[in-house]
Formats: C-alpha cells, structure tokens, sequence
C-alpha cells in the first residue's frame, strides 16, 4: 500500500509539473487548452479534498499547515496517507 501511496504521489507531482509548465510555455495546439482545463479542474478539486480533510482530520490528528499544502499538492494520496495515520492511532489506543 505505501508503495501505491508513493508512486501516486510521484504521478501526481509529474501532472503538475505538466500543467504549470503549459502555463509558462505552451504546448502546441488542443493539448494546451486541454491541460489549462484540467489545471482548473486539478485545483478545484484539491481544494475540495483539502476541506474535506479539515472537516474529518481537524479532530483526530494535530494539523501544521505543511499538512494541508500536502493534502492540496497530492489530493487522495494523501487522504489515504492520514487516514491509516487514524486508523493505526485508533488501534493503539
């Protein structure tokens, strides 16, 4: 499972890399319109997954901002991530 977490991660910082870098330089032709459209929708989307993470987590883990950035920049890898954190938590105690 930690390997899937981390090649999720890695995935997923490579897609954002993808699309900024159209931002600065880009691409030829549909591609370009197609990773500006899946930018937009990448941050809406993380940004949900972010308030989810505040309303769920806020409660059973101690939260620092490096956590929510993380939570933003990899989305459900890392939900999964603080999730096992709880559970194992919770199975300890």
């Amino acid at each position: 499972m930690k390997a899937m977490l981390v090649l999720g991660k890695i995935v997923t910082a490579f897609a954002w890399l993808m699309m900024l870098y159209n931002l600065v330089v880009p691409f030829e032709g549909n591609v370009s319109v197609i990773l500006n459209i899946l930018l937009v929708m990448t941050i809406f989307m993380h940004c949900f997954q972010t308030f989810i993470f505040h309303t769920l987590f806020n409660t059973l883990l101690p939260l620092k901002k490096s956590d929510y950035l993380q939570v933003f920049l990899f989305g459900v890898f890392s939900l999964l991530q603080y999730r096992k954190q709880v559970m194992d938590k919770q199975a300890q105690g």
